[in-house]
Protein backbone atom coordinates (compact mmCIF):
# COMPACT_ATOMS: atom_id res chain seq x y z
CA UNK A 1 0.00 0.00 0.00
CA UNK A 2 1.20 3.58 -0.79
CA UNK A 3 1.82 5.87 1.90
CA UNK A 4 0.77 9.34 1.69
CA UNK A 5 2.88 12.54 1.16
CA UNK A 6 1.67 13.44 5.13
CA UNK A 7 2.33 10.44 6.64
CA UNK A 8 6.21 10.07 4.67
CA UNK A 9 6.90 13.49 5.85
CA UNK A 10 5.78 12.94 9.03
CA UNK A 11 7.78 9.46 8.97
CA UNK A 12 10.83 11.07 7.71
CA UNK A 13 10.36 14.55 10.24
CA UNK A 14 10.82 11.76 13.17
CA UNK A 15 14.00 9.89 11.98
CA UNK A 16 15.89 12.86 11.99
CA UNK A 17 14.15 13.91 15.39
CA UNK A 18 13.14 17.05 14.34
CA UNK A 19 9.88 18.51 16.04
CA UNK A 20 6.76 19.61 14.69
CA UNK A 21 7.67 23.20 15.40
CA UNK A 22 11.03 23.07 14.49
CA UNK A 23 10.03 21.76 10.74
CA UNK A 24 6.95 24.28 10.83
CA UNK A 25 9.61 27.11 11.57
CA UNK A 26 11.92 25.97 8.22
CA UNK A 27 8.88 26.30 6.54
CA UNK A 28 8.19 29.85 7.75
CA UNK A 29 4.48 27.83 8.92
CA UNK A 30 2.62 27.71 11.83
CA UNK A 31 2.34 24.65 13.74
CA UNK A 32 -1.19 23.74 13.24
CA UNK A 33 -0.94 24.25 9.46
CA UNK A 34 2.50 21.68 9.41
CA UNK A 35 -0.07 19.48 11.59
CA UNK A 36 -2.50 19.80 8.28
CA UNK A 37 -0.17 18.84 6.02
CA UNK A 38 1.05 15.72 7.93
CA UNK A 39 -2.47 14.32 7.96
CA UNK A 40 -3.20 14.90 4.85
CA UNK A 41 -5.37 17.86 5.50
CA UNK A 42 -4.19 20.50 3.51
CA UNK A 43 -1.60 20.37 0.51
CA UNK A 44 1.64 22.06 -0.27
CA UNK A 45 2.67 24.65 -2.04
CA UNK A 46 5.65 24.80 -4.38
CA UNK A 47 7.54 26.81 -2.91
CA UNK A 48 7.38 25.13 0.38
CA UNK A 49 7.90 21.83 -1.63
CA UNK A 50 11.33 23.36 -1.88
CA UNK A 51 12.01 24.16 1.33
CA UNK A 52 10.56 20.69 2.52
CA UNK A 53 12.89 18.93 0.36
CA UNK A 54 16.09 21.15 1.49
CA UNK A 55 15.14 20.58 5.71
CA UNK A 56 14.88 16.84 4.85
CA UNK A 57 17.67 16.51 3.43
CA UNK A 58 15.23 14.49 -0.27
CA UNK A 59 15.23 15.23 -3.28
CA UNK A 60 11.48 16.33 -4.16
CA UNK A 61 11.46 13.32 -6.84
CA UNK A 62 12.24 11.09 -3.84
CA UNK A 63 9.72 13.11 -1.64
CA UNK A 64 6.51 12.38 -4.00
CA UNK A 65 7.51 8.95 -4.25
CA UNK A 66 8.17 9.58 -8.34
CA UNK A 67 10.96 7.18 -8.75
CA UNK A 68 9.27 4.59 -7.91
CA UNK A 69 8.32 4.65 -11.54
CA UNK A 70 11.92 3.87 -12.62
CA UNK A 71 13.02 0.11 -12.90
CA UNK A 72 17.22 -0.15 -12.83
CA UNK A 73 18.31 -3.92 -13.88
CA UNK A 74 21.99 -4.70 -14.00
CA UNK A 75 22.23 -7.89 -16.29
CA UNK A 76 23.11 -10.82 -14.84
CA UNK A 77 20.69 -14.62 -14.45
CA UNK A 78 17.81 -13.75 -12.55
CA UNK A 79 14.18 -14.10 -12.37
CA UNK A 80 12.03 -11.95 -14.53
CA UNK A 81 10.37 -9.19 -12.01
CA UNK A 82 6.66 -8.71 -12.29
CA UNK A 83 6.62 -4.86 -11.06
CA UNK A 84 5.45 -3.14 -14.01
CA UNK A 85 7.32 0.39 -14.26
CA UNK A 86 7.88 3.46 -16.89
CA UNK A 87 11.34 2.97 -17.81
CA UNK A 88 13.75 -0.24 -17.20
CA UNK A 89 17.16 0.27 -17.95
CA UNK A 90 19.60 -2.38 -18.60
CA UNK A 91 22.89 -2.05 -17.21
CA UNK A 92 25.29 -4.31 -19.83
CA UNK A 93 27.83 -6.06 -17.73
CA UNK A 94 30.84 -4.02 -19.78
CA UNK A 95 29.13 -0.48 -18.83
CA UNK A 96 28.91 -1.96 -15.03
CA UNK A 97 32.45 -2.66 -14.83
CA UNK A 98 33.04 0.67 -16.20
CA UNK A 99 30.64 2.85 -14.10
CA UNK A 100 32.19 0.70 -10.84
CA UNK A 101 35.44 1.67 -11.90
CA UNK A 102 35.18 5.23 -12.43
CA UNK A 103 33.25 4.95 -8.88
CA UNK A 104 35.84 3.63 -7.14
CA UNK A 105 38.31 6.42 -8.60
CA UNK A 106 36.60 9.47 -7.50
CA UNK A 107 36.06 8.35 -4.17
CA UNK A 108 39.70 7.31 -3.88
CA UNK A 109 40.37 10.74 -5.25
CA UNK A 110 37.70 13.12 -3.68
CA UNK A 111 35.43 11.08 -1.73
CA UNK A 112 37.36 12.22 1.28
CA UNK A 113 36.62 15.83 1.21
CA UNK A 114 33.58 16.61 3.41
CA UNK A 115 31.42 18.27 0.84
CA UNK A 116 31.29 15.27 -1.69
CA UNK A 117 28.20 13.54 -0.38
CA UNK A 118 25.59 11.61 -3.13
CA UNK A 119 24.43 14.51 -5.10
CA UNK A 120 28.01 16.06 -5.63
CA UNK A 121 29.06 12.69 -6.90
CA UNK A 122 25.63 12.64 -9.50
CA UNK A 123 26.90 16.12 -11.17
CA UNK A 124 30.47 14.76 -10.94
CA UNK A 125 29.29 11.48 -13.04
CA UNK A 126 27.31 13.43 -15.28
CA UNK A 127 29.97 16.17 -16.12
CA UNK A 128 32.77 13.51 -16.78
CA UNK A 129 30.56 11.31 -18.73
CA UNK A 130 29.01 14.62 -21.20
CA UNK A 131 32.49 16.52 -21.16
CA UNK A 132 33.59 13.15 -22.72
CA UNK A 133 31.25 13.03 -24.98
CA UNK A 134 31.60 16.50 -26.34
CA UNK A 135 35.55 15.75 -26.98
CA UNK A 136 35.16 12.35 -27.98
CA UNK A 137 31.93 11.96 -29.39
CA UNK A 138 32.17 8.45 -27.41
CA UNK A 139 30.85 7.24 -23.74
CA UNK A 140 33.08 6.69 -20.93
CA UNK A 141 30.52 5.50 -18.51
CA UNK A 142 27.45 5.86 -20.99
CA UNK A 143 24.55 6.37 -17.79
CA UNK A 144 21.57 7.87 -18.18
CA UNK A 145 20.77 10.74 -16.23
CA UNK A 146 17.65 12.27 -15.50
CA UNK A 147 16.48 15.98 -15.89
CA UNK A 148 14.65 16.76 -11.99
CA UNK A 149 14.72 19.84 -9.44
CA UNK A 150 18.73 18.82 -8.12
CA UNK A 151 19.71 18.55 -11.76
CA UNK A 152 21.42 15.59 -13.53
CA UNK A 153 20.26 12.51 -11.60
CA UNK A 154 22.08 8.87 -12.80
CA UNK A 155 19.64 6.41 -12.64
CA UNK A 156 21.65 3.06 -12.74
CA UNK A 157 23.53 4.61 -9.78
CA UNK A 158 21.73 3.17 -6.72
CA UNK A 159 21.46 -0.48 -8.20
CA UNK A 160 25.19 -0.09 -8.80
CA UNK A 161 26.06 0.88 -5.49
CA UNK A 162 23.79 -1.49 -3.78
CA UNK A 163 25.72 -3.98 -5.27
CA UNK A 164 28.74 -3.00 -4.60
CA UNK A 165 27.76 -2.27 -0.99
CA UNK A 166 26.74 -6.27 -1.04
CA UNK A 167 30.16 -7.21 -2.79
CA UNK A 168 31.82 -5.48 -0.10
CA UNK A 169 33.65 -2.88 -2.49
CA UNK A 170 32.25 0.30 -1.20
CA UNK A 171 30.81 0.79 2.61
CA UNK A 172 27.87 3.96 2.70
CA UNK A 173 28.38 5.89 5.89
CA UNK A 174 25.99 9.31 6.92
CA UNK A 175 27.19 12.28 8.07
CA UNK A 176 26.88 16.03 8.42
CA UNK A 177 28.11 18.51 6.23
CA UNK A 178 27.34 21.75 8.25
CA UNK A 179 23.64 21.64 8.77
CA UNK A 180 22.76 18.94 6.43
CA UNK A 181 22.62 15.66 6.65
CA UNK A 182 24.65 13.93 3.73
CA UNK A 183 25.45 10.14 2.63
CA UNK A 184 29.06 9.28 2.02
CA UNK A 185 30.53 6.10 0.30
CA UNK A 186 34.01 4.72 1.17
CA UNK A 187 35.67 2.52 -1.45
CA UNK A 188 37.23 -0.76 0.69
CA UNK A 189 39.76 -1.23 -3.02
CA UNK A 190 41.72 0.89 -5.49
CA UNK A 191 40.08 1.28 -9.18
CA UNK A 192 41.26 -0.95 -11.75
CA UNK A 193 43.23 1.36 -13.90
CA UNK A 194 43.25 -1.04 -16.60
CA UNK A 195 40.23 0.13 -18.15
CA UNK A 196 40.64 3.43 -18.79
CA UNK A 197 42.69 5.06 -21.47
CA UNK A 198 44.75 8.16 -20.93
CA UNK A 199 41.71 10.34 -22.56
CA UNK A 200 39.33 8.96 -20.06
CA UNK A 201 41.68 10.03 -17.33
CA UNK A 202 42.49 12.73 -18.61
CA UNK A 203 38.64 14.26 -18.69
CA UNK A 204 37.75 12.75 -15.35
CA UNK A 205 41.21 14.19 -13.65
CA UNK A 206 39.68 18.07 -14.85
CA UNK A 207 36.32 17.40 -14.04
CA UNK A 208 37.71 16.50 -10.11
CA UNK A 209 39.72 19.52 -10.32
CA UNK A 210 37.45 21.70 -11.19
CA UNK A 211 34.21 20.82 -9.52
CA UNK A 212 35.07 18.31 -6.64
CA UNK A 213 35.56 21.54 -4.39
CA UNK A 214 31.50 22.69 -4.65
CA UNK A 215 28.77 21.77 -2.11
CA UNK A 216 25.48 20.01 -3.05
CA UNK A 217 23.84 23.25 -3.72
CA UNK A 218 26.41 25.44 -5.71
CA UNK A 219 27.42 22.13 -8.16
CA UNK A 220 23.59 21.28 -8.32
CA UNK A 221 23.02 25.20 -9.68
CA UNK A 222 26.12 24.78 -11.61
CA UNK A 223 24.04 22.04 -13.62
CA UNK A 224 21.37 23.76 -14.35
CA UNK A 225 23.36 26.36 -16.48
CA UNK A 226 24.49 23.27 -18.75
CA UNK A 227 22.86 23.74 -21.68
CA UNK A 228 21.82 19.56 -22.11
CA UNK A 229 20.03 19.91 -18.94
CA UNK A 230 18.12 23.73 -19.91
CA UNK A 231 17.07 22.26 -23.33
CA UNK A 232 15.17 18.73 -20.82
CA UNK A 233 11.73 18.45 -20.22
CA UNK A 234 11.40 17.61 -16.82
CA UNK A 235 12.01 13.99 -15.33
CA UNK A 236 12.68 13.19 -18.77
CA UNK A 237 16.44 11.39 -20.14
CA UNK A 238 18.86 13.91 -21.13
CA UNK A 239 19.77 13.34 -24.46
CA UNK A 240 23.88 12.89 -24.69
CA UNK A 241 23.69 14.84 -28.35
CA UNK A 242 22.66 17.67 -27.00
CA UNK A 243 26.18 18.30 -25.14
CA UNK A 244 26.72 19.67 -28.58
CA UNK A 245 24.44 22.73 -28.19
CA UNK A 246 26.98 24.22 -25.58
CA UNK A 247 28.53 27.30 -27.11
CA UNK A 248 32.64 27.63 -27.92
CA UNK A 249 32.76 29.54 -24.74
CA UNK A 250 31.43 26.78 -22.47
CA UNK A 251 33.86 26.19 -19.64
CA UNK A 252 34.05 24.58 -16.31
CA UNK A 253 34.83 27.71 -14.23
CA UNK A 254 37.21 28.14 -10.86
CA UNK A 255 34.62 28.71 -7.70
CA UNK A 256 36.05 30.81 -4.84
CA UNK A 257 35.91 29.31 -1.46
CA UNK A 258 33.25 31.92 -0.28
CA UNK A 259 30.91 30.10 -3.40
CA UNK A 260 31.92 26.52 -2.29
CA UNK A 261 30.84 27.55 1.22
CA UNK A 262 27.42 28.79 0.16
CA UNK A 263 24.07 26.67 1.00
Amino acid sequence: METSLGKRIKALRQALRISQEELAQRLELDRASLSLIENDKRSLKADELILLSKSLNISIDELLNLKSSTEVVLEKPQKPKEKKTDLRISVPRKNLKKFKEVLLYILGKVGAKPNVGETVLYKLLYFIDFNYYEKYEEQLIGATYIKNHHGPTPIEFQSIINEMIENKEIEVVKSKYFQHLQKKYLPHQEPDLSVFNANEIKVIDDVLQKLSGMNASTISEYSHQDVPWMVTSERQKIDYESVFYRTPAYSVREYSNDEIQTH
